[in-house]
Parts: structure tokens; sequence; C-alpha cells
């Protein structure tokens, strides 16, 4: 079976003023390099081939304006087959495609369409109608671009709504992160204020402690001066020696009652 890739030279042997004839050579591929050094051949019969697919840079021959692909295996187009904004005439009578590409939309300068004999979607089916002549060839093209554009407006649609979708998730995930990060905030300052106060009671609490001890030891000092200091008999004015026993331990009342005794004897 013949496959694509001949020399330009070959091909520029078959074109007939802008009209190449490449139908009933078997090829199997598109010789769509050698076809591109080919500009003036805007009408491209591939008609009668063994061709399954498209190659996507069959979509750079944006010169075509009559392109015959009948009567081969083609099973889809390919994704952009709308850049071949110049097409006026197409024939895909008898392949095997479902459906078409969305961007089939976009071949606003197309007036003649055959979609005759493929297994078609049956809402495709339908818009494009038999196409027996002519005039139904015609509206076909205009139908089905009808259809092609109100499902790639759909397709926008649906493409704005996840889009909006999205943005709309993605400013929720931020407002719940500046959220957290409130909180967060909030935590961390409620915890420092909550530590700053525990260590302010422990401050007062020891404050506390050690003005309580002071204020021990001086009373206890004072009692212990007051049990040592004579005191005088208005009765009989006579003096005595008042040495009570100063609280503490015996080795205190012992140092304390020959303190008193001292000061007696020396008066």
């Amino acid at each position: 079976m013949a496959r694509g890739g001949g020399k330009a030279g070959s091909l520029k042997d078959k074109l007939d003023g802008n009209e190449l004839d490449l139908s009933l050579c078997g090829l199997s591929e598109v010789p769509v390099r050698e076809l591109a050094a080919l500009p003036k051949a805007t009408v491209l019969d591939l008609s009668c081939n063994s061709l399954v697919s498209l190659p996507s840079d069959f979509c750079s021959l944006t010169h075509l304006v009559k392109l015959d692909l009948s009567k081969n295996r083609l099973q889809q187009l390919p994704v952009d087959f709308g850049r071949l904004v110049s097409l006026q005439h197409l024939d895909l009578l008898n392949n095997r495609l479902v459906t078409l590409p969305v961007s089939f939309a976009q071949l606003k300068n197309l007036k003649w369409l055959d979609l005759k004999d493929n297994p078609l979607d049956p809402v495709l089916a339908k818009v494009a109608g038999d196409c027996l002549d002519e005039k139904q060839c015609k509206q076909a093209a205009v139908r089905v671009l009808q259809h092609m554009k109100a499902i790639q407006s759909e397709q926008d649609r649906e493409r704005q709504r996840k889009l909006q979708a999205e943005r709309e998730m993605e400013k929720k995930r931020e407002a719940e992160q500046r959220a957290r990060e409130a909180q967060e905030r909030e935590l961390r300052k409620r915890e420092k204020a909550e530590e700053k106060e525990r260590r302010r009671r422990e401050y007062d609490a020891q404050r506390a402690a050690k003005q309580e001890v002071e204020k021990k030891t001086k009373k206890e000092t004072a009692q212990t001066r007051s049990h040592c200091l004579p005191s005088r008999n208005t009765a009989d004015n006579t003096q005595s020696n008042t040495c009570l026993s100063a609280p503490g331990s015996n080795l205190q009342l012992y140092h304390l009652e020959e303190s008193c005794l001292r000061q007696q004897t020396q008066g």
C-alpha cells in the first residue's frame, strides 16, 4: 500500500491550476510537508484512499478552499481542524466518523458539507440531514456549523463556570487560611497573656511570702527585746527585771536568763 512522503516535484506534476488530485493513490498517510510547499493547490482531492486519520499538522494547510476526503476510513478529524478557516467545500462522505471536533465551529466560510454514510451520533446525523443534492449539502453546512457553535458556546460556558467555581474555591481557601492564621495569632496572644499573668501571680506570691517572713522576723525581734527591758514597780518604787521566757530553743532561753542576771548584778 502506498504511503505519503513523495517529493514535492512529483506532487507538482499532478497540480492542474489550483487543483491537486491525489485520489485513488492508495495513500495511508497524507504528505503534509509536500502539500505545504504547494500553497497554490487550494483544491485537494484525497478521496478513495486508505486514510484512517489525519496528522495534526494537516491543519496547517490553511490555504485549502475545497477538500475531498470521501471514501476513506477516517474515524475522527484532528482537534484543530477548525484552523482550516478558508475551507468552503468539505466532502466527508463514506467514512467512519461519529462526531466532529468542537473547533469545526470555526469554519466560518464553509458553504457545502456532505456527511452521508458515516456512523454519526444521532443528534449530529439529524442536524446534518440527508445531503442528497446540492441544496441539502449547503443546508447541512449551515446547520452543522450552528450546531457546533452551540456546542462550543456550551463548552465555553461550562469552562467559565468551572473557572468561576475554581476562583470561588480559591477565595474560600484563602479566606479559611486567613481565618486560621488570625485564630492562631489570637491563640498565641492569649497564651502569651496567660503566661504573663501566671508569672505575675508567681511574682506577687513570692513577694508576699518574703514580706510575711520579714514581718514575722521583725515581730520576733521586737518580742525578744521587750522581754529584756527593766520594768518599774510604781507601788514600791523598786526596780525589778522582768525576764520572761523568750520563744525559741533552750539555748536561747539560757542566754536570755544570763543576760537578765547580769543586768540585776550591775543594778
